[in-house]
């Protein structure tokens, strides 16, 4: 059968590269074109679009580049006409997402959406759009299906695809340290300032400023591959700060703590077991319209699965070099470290077994062929 999968990020590579494995173990003919990036590649998909020739941030980012977001679902629906696929799988990015599907479920096409839309972050009545494309619905929150009851709407409950590449990590090399042209004898502060060039100009300026009150230890930035190392330079300056390239889960293996931009990366920094700060910072205008819209009491996924603050997050005007300070001093001084530590494990009990690629590949067969 034929799948056409689309995912417009980073983190919707590495989970769609593990959906594109299952699939191709369950349906041996399976033909998959997707927009994603190397790891789905990698796993035999045929990219029709690379995911770092659309990412977008922020409703001024989106604004910009509204004629190329245009361009991008054109191009989309006259792909899944030429390609005919028996199913489309969305991954996330919902912005673009949410406007392909209505259009996918009207010509006919099977709908299928792995790692819902975070209505229940905001715009919660996109639920019924969401009702209306979608055929199946996948999550990966645990308190999303009850989310979903209060609109009448049963997905199916997958666990979180993040579960299976933690998992799959090997024990850290005794020589990735020397390897990368790191001391030996310093500890290692993680940087990870996200994925988008907007919030990495947004945050990263700040991260570097505290590195010269920390001296007895090295700050190492997990660069993301989408994003050039110049960009990361230029921010930098004379810094004393390491760049790895396709190294994050390495880093992080190695690292006593962590600075970490709001998104994925919190939730991947706590199942690695890293205490961590959460980061967020954009453009005036974007951050106010996202507190019209936005109600969560947290931003991190670490945070709202617990529903307390088990990672500190300094958002917007808190974050601060004063902030970051007082926080990692805390970390590294052992008072939050602990605290840290036994929270990751009460969230590694909420969000159970891993197997949701595997999941969600079988179940999509399975209502494909029962449909045939």
């Amino acid at each position: 059968m034929k799948y056409y999968i689309i995912a417009g990020e980073a983190s919707g590579d590495l989970h769609g590269s593990y959906l594109v494995k299952h699939l191709k173990e369950i349906d041996a003919n399976a033909q998959i074109r997707a927009w994603g990036g190397d790891l789905m590649e990698a796993q035999g998909a045929v990219l029709a679009r690379h995911y770092k020739d659309i990412a977008v941030m922020g409703f001024i980012d989106v604004i910009k580049k509204l004629p190329q977001i245009f361009k991008n679902i054109s191009f989309c629906k006259k792909d899944l006409l030429e390609f005919k696929p028996d199913a489309i799988i969305f991954i996330d990015f919902s912005g673009f997402n949410l406007r392909i599907a209505p259009w996918a479920k009207n010509n006919g096409f099977a709908t299928h959406y792995y790692i819902a839309p975070q209505v229940w972050a905001s715009r919660p009545k996109r639920v019924a759009k969401i009702k209306s494309s979608i055929d199946h619905l996948y999550v990966t929150l645990p308190f999303e299906p009850d989310f979903y009851k209060k609109y009448h709407y049963s997905p199916t409950f997958v666990g979180h695809p993040l579960l299976d590449p933690i998992s799959d990590l090997k024990v850290p090399e005794k020589n990735w340290t020397t390897t990368q042209n790191l001391a030996l004898e310093k500890t290692i502060i993680a940087l990870l300032p996200g994925s988008r060039k907007g919030e990495i100009k947004a945050v990263l300026p700040l991260l570097v400023k505290i590195c010269n009150t920390f001296k007895d230890h090295q700050f190492v930035l997990a660069a993301a591959p989408n994003i050039p190392l110049k960009m990361y330079t230029d921010i930098i300056g004379e810094a004393q700060v390491k760049i790895v390239q396709g190294q994050t889960y390495a880093l992080l293996q190695h690292a006593k703590a962590a600075l970490v931009t709001s998104g994925t990366a919190t939730l991947e920094t706590a199942l690695i077991g890293v205490p961590q700060i959460v980061c967020y910072k954009t453009q005036w205008l974007t951050y106010w319209i996202a507190k019209k819209i936005i109600t969560l009491p947290y931003i991190s996924l670490v945070n709202l699965i617990l529903n307390r603050e088990a990672v500190p997050e300094l958002i917007q005007n808190n974050l601060s070099v004063k902030n970051l300070e007082t926080h990692l001093h805390k970390i590294l001084e052992g008072r939050e470290r602990e605290n840290q530590l036994e929270n990751y494990q009460i969230l590694k009990q909420k969000l159970g077994a891993g197997g949701a690629a595997k999941r969600t590949a079988t179940a999509i067969v399975h209502s494909l062929k029962s449909h045939k």
